[in-house]
């Protein structure tokens, strides 16, 4: 079986980036809770690294809403509704720590807020680029049966397509969010051992309608892809 790859991290940035790993890391997992305030001198033993690296890596996860700095009070965890998840960064140690079913149920309602109108906006802008990528990314799930790791990445990779064949910019950067967790939610749909019913239909559906300019049959078709995923793995 393959193995799909992991998403780049600070980790090979030398000590600045296991810094930020590991005060990330620490913060997802509880360590840290929210308030508490970071012991520096502390830190600035334990991680053997200069005052400059550690000031930075403070700075990298301030700007990611995870930490802030008081005077006279220190660094500290901010509250967990001002941690950026938009952030690639923040979402990756959000799942590498793990997700609750309460937060792929919220991910899933931005994705049915979202996917449906980029469907639409591909069926009415798509180009023959655009219908290359969406059907290469078909035509690879198609042909995979019993390998979960090549099914995630060809749903990830479909997925991606459709969002960059709406042609929206900011639809198109969406990816960045969907796609980290379809391949976690994948991961451990697959690794439960559950039955499931092969995907390549439902995405058959949205991809005939971008193809064939079906506006309002794109939008279905991607609402009805994202409900039966919900149905099949709740």
């Amino acid at each position: 079986m393959g193995q799909l790859g992991n998403p780049a991290s600070f980790a090979d940035g030398g000590p600045y980036g296991a810094a930020v790993e590991v005060l990330a890391t620490r913060i997802f997992e509880g360590r840290y809770g929210e308030g508490d305030v970071l012991d520096m001198p502390e830190l600035l033993a334990e991680l053997d690294v200069s005052q400059t690296v550690l000031r930075e890596a403070v700075r990298v996860l301030t700007t990611k809403g995870l930490l802030a700095t008081r005077p006279n009070h220190g660094t500290y965890v901010r509250p967990r509704e001002d941690w950026n998840l938009l952030d690639s960064d923040v979402l990756r140690w959000k799942l590498a720590a793990g997700a609750s079913s309460d937060f792929y149920a919220d991910v899933l309602e931005l994705r049915r807020s979202i996917e449906p109108a980029a469907a639409a906006l591909a069926a009415e802008r798509r180009t023959d680029d655009d219908l290359e990528a969406i059907g290469a990314a078909l035509s690879a799930m198609s042909a995979t049966e019993d390998d979960p790791v090549l099914l995630i990445r060809a749903d990830a990779s479909f997925h991606t397509a459709v969002l960059l064949a709406s042609n929206n910019r900011f639809y198109a950067q969406m990816h960045r969010v969907i796609v980290p967790v379809i391949v976690q939610r994948g991961r451990e749909v697959y690794a439960s051992g559950g039955a499931f019913e092969h995907p390549h239909a439902v995405h058959a559906a949205v991809a005939e309608a971008v193809r064939d300019r079906d506006l309002d049959g794109a939008y279905m078709a991607m609402l009805e892809l994202l409900d039966k995923s919900a149905r099949d793995h709740p």
